[in-house]
């Protein structure tokens, strides 16, 4: 099957969607409340996203809408706890004319000393509860081949710990651990909710304890130019007491690496923490050559097959049903949909 074909038979994803353009997307339409615009040339109020992040009031109770014109921002931008309902709206046509970018690794060294670590390597860190983005990039351009000196190679394009987070027509753009979906703490449940999206990496590069539904997303591993192992899409770190991980429902997996070279994910246990119990279910999505017969891969001593790893209804080459892919019944897959994910205790409901 061509990765045309693939793509078409993607159910409810667009076929802009699915080639990582959004061609199609409409410019961003005012709405009534507070706001501010950032552009590069200064042009608007300010021309560095974290100034207008700043500028919110603390305490903010309502959505405070920073407008992005057309340009390239380069510089980690933290959205902080006390600066909740943000939206941060690209107002270019498409996703790619607004960019968010930094290039920081884990093992970049800090200015004071020491290194950046994972979560210190996000471009975008988001703390502020009801968080939204729409029609932008936010990527991490840190170079792996320019600097074979840094052996930690982690480098988060966005790092979410706050609940009620929606990113809709949003390009993730990284490598290893692009999309970091955490939360406060283990048992604190953070919601995020993925509309459209595209998100692109290699090493697991969507990963973390946040429950996260990807609604029409594409989701791209890149070649490594191994002809086994080309990475890992998740790795989830859910806790035992969550009943909701990663979700994908109506997604499109493709690649250019070779076929049967990546894997669907691993479970992954911070600091060995056996508490964390990995989920991702994958549904009614379209799975490209890439993916192989066997999709769930250890990670080091924890096994997957003790991690909560599943599938149902999902089509492509890449989409064998094997005794190494566990397949959900259609009554248990009526409680793994995006607005059961989503709803939590105060029946949040974004996608509606």
């Amino acid at each position: 099957m061509d990765r045309r074909n693939l793509i078409r038979l993607a159910a409810g994803t667009s076929a802009a969607i699915a080639a990582g353009s959004f061609a199609g997307a409409r410019p961003a339409q005012a709405r009534p409340g507070p706001r501010s615009t950032v552009a590069e040339d200064g042009s608007g109020d300010f021309t560095s996203i974290q100034a207008a992040v700043d500028a919110v009031p603390p305490g903010n109770t309502a959505r405070f809408t920073i407008d992005v014109e057309p340009g390239t921002y380069r510089g980690q931008v933290i959205i902080p706890a006390d600066r909740p309902h943000i939206l941060l709206r690209g107002r270019g046509t498409r996703p790619e004319q607004v960019v968010i970018t930094d290039d920081r690794a884990n093992g970049t060294p800090r200015p004071g000393g020491g290194t950046w670590g994972t979560s210190g390597s996000a471009s975008v860190t988001v703390d502020g509860a009801g968080f939204a983005a729409r029609n932008l990039t936010l990527a991490n351009s840190f170079d792996e081949a320019a600097h074979p000196e840094i052996t930690g190679r982690q480098a988060v394009a966005v790092l979410t710990r706050a609940d009620r987070i929606e990113f809709d027509t949003v390009r993730f753009l990284g490598n290893q651990d692009t999309l970091y979906l955490n939360s406060r703490a283990a048992d604190v449940p953070a919601r995020i909710y993925l509309r459209r999206c595209y998100v692109e990496g290699d090493v697991d590069f969507i990963f973390g304890r946040g429950t996260a539904a990807f609604d029409r997303c594409r989701i791209h591993s890149l070649d490594r130019g191994s002809a086994t192992n080309n990475g890992y899409v998740t790795a989830p770190s859910t806790s035992v007491g969550n009943p909701h991980g990663l979700l994908f429902s109506a997604c499109a997996f493709t690649s250019d690496a070779p076929a049967a070279s990546v894997y669907l994910g691993r479970p992954w246990h911070p600091s060995q923490d056996p508490n964390a119990i990995g989920q991702t279910v994958i549904r009614d999505s379209v799975l490209g050559a890439h993916i192989g017969a066997t999709p769930w891969s250890d990670f080091g001593t924890w096994p997957w097959r003790d991690a909560r790893f599943a599938e149902f209804h999902n089509r492509g080459p890449g989409a064998l049903v094997t005794p190494d892919r566990p397949q959900l019944t259609r009554a248990e897959a009526a409680g793994y949909t995006v607005g059961a994910y989503l709803a939590g205790a105060d029946g949040w409901s974004p996608h509606c």
